[in-house]
């Protein structure tokens, strides 16, 4: 995991800490959908105490990776394909606006290098093939998008989208998938061409084909 137990050391943030070490495990399948996360085990297993796991535990419900449930306590979110198809309509209002704004921001003048970096990280971790990876490069570049409007409070509503993103791409993830960076590299090229309506119209067809990739592939692999 790239948050190893021994490394959660810094009191200040410790609990932020925590949530990216059981953010990885829960992506990466370590904590099984449906299951309990008892505190007691999860205190041992990364050598804290239980205080910034409490702290950590909101931060994951916020972010739609557990949920808290009467008399079971923490239990790992679920995913169905009507969870993932409601992912991607909320994908549908929040990032094609953003890429709107986005180009317009080009169009004004902005900086498309975060952009062009984010893209590269596409590339780069699709050729090194480590799922989880590829799958943080995926949604880490439709946050490049947002970062780019400007727009503090739509970055706010992205981030536990974001989150979602890159654990639904993990699950669904397959040997014969489409390289993520050509489809990352249309939307780049439609946004900083700086014209609104052709990234409005890139953005749609790109959620829409993740769309249908996913829930294909999430029904192959036996989810309902």
């Amino acid at each position: 995991m790239a948050e190893p137990a021994a490394s959660l050391s810094k009191p200040e943030s410790l609990s932020r800490q925590i949530y990216a070490t059981l953010r990885e495990g829960i992506i990466r399948g370590q904590y099984i959908q449906g299951s309990r996360l008892a505190e007691q085990r999860l205190a041992e297993e990364l050598a804290v105490s239980r205080v910034p796991l409490r702290e950590a535990v909101p931060l994951l419900e916020r972010d739609g990776f557990v949920r808290t449930l009467p008399r079971r306590g923490t239990v790992v979110s679920t995913w169905s394909v009507a969870a993932a198809d409601d992912l991607f309509d909320l994908r549908l209002f929040l990032e094609v606006g953003a890429a709107v704004y986005a180009a317009r921001k080009v169009a004004a003048g902005a900086d498309t290098a975060p952009l062009a970096t984010a893209l590269e990280r596409t590339r780069a971790e699709a050729t090194d093939g480590d799922p989880y990876r590829i799958a943080q490069a995926r949604a880490g570049f439709h946050d490049a998008i947002v970062e780019l409007t400007g727009n503090a409070l739509m970055e706010t509503l992205m981030r536990p989208v974001s989150g979602r993103m890159t654990w639904l791409f993990y699950l669904t993830a397959e040997p014969d998938s489409p390289d993520p960076a050509l489809g990352n590299g249309q939307l780049f090229h439609a946004v900083t061409s700086g014209n609104e309506r052709i990234a409005e119209a890139v953005a749609y067809a790109r959620i829409e084909c993740d769309r249908r990739e996913s829930l294909d592939a999430l029904r192959r692999i036996g989810v309902e």
